[in-house]
């Protein structure tokens, strides 16, 4: 395949994905074929004074819009190989390469994918190939860090809050997996912590917006629902007392200050 060829195969990718509703599956298609010309026009696996800087352009528009439409048909494990060959054409070939409108995009959905799988030390390696003035500057980029101090804090609350500012359908995606990974982390402690609730108490604990959304968490869970008490109740009902066998331990300890006496 061309140059040309493959110019003509990024325009229809972004065609189709710049539609209001695009076709998914052509998409997938369209990103097959690119993926087998880049690998005969060696930019599956660019090498700096041997790959046309023209097809590595091409290349990384390509990876681009894969990366995004990884997110539309929610495949994580796809967006984060993308993610992975897109860091080479990012700070590898940053030199050669003119920078792209759509590197701190999806730097800041990255991290806010390794946010919402707790995967902080990744999240943190990953800070460190974003330049220092980026950090505080850029919308996408701030928006990700300011949700991990909020986290570092435990202001849950804050993270909330934020959802009417995040930005774009990409973050989108990605918060709400955060957010769903904080209810299950409260819920865990809420479970250790009380033997009950009022309902209105669980679903503000829990930021869930309505009864109905309470009583899905709870059968979720495992947790037992008293309409008539509006409570929601967290306790196991297995309540098996688990015996400490006092007489084995003595037993046993009696063995070793003899083992000991007999060693001295």
């Amino acid at each position: 395949m061309t140059l040309q060829q493959l110019d003509a195969l990024r325009d229809q990718l972004k065609n189709e994905m710049s539609g209001s509703s695009p076709n998914l599956q052509k998409v997938g298609q369209l990103l097959t074929q690119a993926k087998i010309a880049l690998i005969e026009l060696g930019a599956f696996v660019p090498v700096v004074g041997k790959t046309d800087v023209k097809v590595m352009m091409t290349a990384r528009e390509i990876l681009e819009i894969g990366a995004y439409y990884s997110i539309r048909i929610k495949d994580i494990a796809s967006f984060e190989r993308y993610i992975a060959q897109l860091n080479t054409y990012y700070h590898d070939f940053a030199s050669v390469l003119t920078p792209s409108a759509q590197m701190y995009p999806l730097i800041g959905v990255n991290l806010l994918c390794l946010l919402s799988q707790n995967r902080l030390s990744d999240f943190h390696t990953a800070l460190e190939t974003i330049d220092s003035d980026q950090l505080q500057t850029n919308q996408f980029i701030k928006q990700a860090v300011d949700l991990e101090q909020f986290l570092m804090e435990g202001s849950y609350n804050k993270v909330w809050s934020t959802r009417s500012t995040v930005q774009g359908e990409e973050f989108m995606f990605f918060y709400d997996i955060l957010i769903s990974t904080i209810r299950h982390e409260i819920a865990s402690c809420s479970e250790k912590a009380y033997e009950h609730l009022p309902l209105n108490d669980a679903s503000t604990l829990l930021f869930l917006k309505n009864t109905e959304e309470l009583l899905n968490f709870a059968s979720e869970r495992g947790w037992k629902v008293n309409p008539a008490e509006q409570k929601v109740y967290f306790g196991s009902e297995d309540n098996a007392i688990v015996e400490i066998p006092q007489e084995q331990i003595i037993t046993r300890t009696l063995g070793y200050a003899r083992e000991l006496e007999r060693i001295v």
